[in-house]
């Protein structure tokens, strides 16, 4: 579908005004850039750990309106600016400049997928996008011609699986194709770690991709958990592409063998939720996070693991591998291993 978007240059001090007026003329939603410095509030809000420099806020803000084609941007720019005389008095609009393109929601939903190509996590292990076509063997192996993949010392290489695991994805808007640091640290450990018939907590689930690796890697059964609904659903989808069975549940079950089930809840805050997991003991938590989440998880995720179960933590970003390291430690867990691929940590812990 196309949509013409509407990109009005006003300054800072109008936002507030401009988003009234919006509501006003039943402009459903919009979008706002500027370089004004982040509040601590929103750094914590925004749950990344390399946070974006930006460029001297020098008062200059854009708002983009997205309306239908066949809108006289002539007549609704008109309209914009009258309401904004009424506000006239409160605040500087600025220039008020308009600038009008053409935009494709096909482009914003798709334009990545043509950089999302089937790669390998080791010899074993390949994922793919799901409009993607591979044949089995074809990308080159550690040490062979053409190889392009590294583990960054994560873990051993250079001899072939004779059955190569296949795990497909189509992450859509949810976290996760598998090509992250974070998220190949945490294959690499399931795969060193986990046993067969092991039961699995993924906590923090994003696209599914660590709960279709274990339960491709021989878990018995895998239960995923992510604060975002898009998330959940998407788990439930790429579970069935890779012929796993799976479903949404309202709360959190243990799953029958063979199975998956995903569900949304926030085991941080919700009490509730802890209280049923608790019962789970599960063998092996794996979460592929951020530092700041891992630190507060790391306290109770022994509650729902057995005695000796692994927790497998990623997310970590290299500055705040000590902090983490000493969170685990203090929250009864002993460290096995500490992996690392470029700036990126995983820590293997054992309850």
């Amino acid at each position: 579908m196309k949509w013409k978007k509407l990109r009005l240059r006003t300054t800072t001090e109008a936002l507030d005004y401009l988003g009234a007026i919006a509501m006003d003329l039943e402009l459903e939603g919009f979008e706002i850039e500027d370089n004004v410095p982040l509040t601590e509030d929103e750094k914590k809000r925004m749950f990344i750990d390399i946070l974006p420099e930006l460029p001297p806020d020098e008062g200059i803000a854009y708002v983009s309106f997205y309306v239908d084609p066949d809108v006289d941007e002539k007549e609704l720019e008109a309209r914009i600016r009258e309401c904004a005389e009424d506000y006239s008095g409160l605040c500087d609009f600025g220039a008020m400049k308009l600038e009008v393109t053409l935009e494709d929601d096909n482009n914003w939903i798709n334009n990545w997928k043509e950089f999302f190509k089937p790669f390998r996590i080791d010899d074993s292990i390949v994922i793919k996008p799901t409009w993607e076509e591979y044949v089995p063997g074809s990308l080159p192996r550690a040490g062979e011609a053409g190889s392009a993949y590294e583990t960054g010392g994560a873990s051993e290489t250079g001899t072939a699986h004779p059955d190569e695991i296949v795990i497909d994805i189509d992450p859509g808007t949810a976290f996760g194709t598998g090509a992250h640091e974070t998220t190949k640290l945490c294959i690499l450990a399931l795969k060193k770690y986990m046993k067969s018939g092991d039961r699995v907590l993924d906590l923090g689930c994003g696209s599914g991709i660590l709960s279709i690796a274990a339960m491709k890697l021989g878990a018995e059964s895998v239960l995923g958990i992510d604060i975002d609904e898009i998330a959940v659903d998407t788990s439930v989808e790429n579970a069935g592409v890779n012929a796993i069975s799976a479903e949404r549940c309202e709360k959190a079950v243990i799953p029958q063998k063979g199975k998956t089930v995903f569900i949304k809840g926030n085991v941080l805050t919700e009490d509730d939720l802890c209280k049923d997991l608790k019962c789970f003991e599960v063998d092996v938590v794996v979460a592929n996070i951020l530092a700041d989440v891992i630190i507060p998880l790391s306290a109770g995720a022994g509650n729902f693991m057995k005695d000796g179960g692994l927790f497998i933590s990623s997310g970590i970003i290299n500055t705040k591998e000590e902090a983490v390291k000493e969170a685990v430690l203090t929250n009864g867990f002993e460290i096995v291993e500490v992996l690392h691929m470029n700036d990126w940590v995983s820590i293997v812990a054992k309850k």
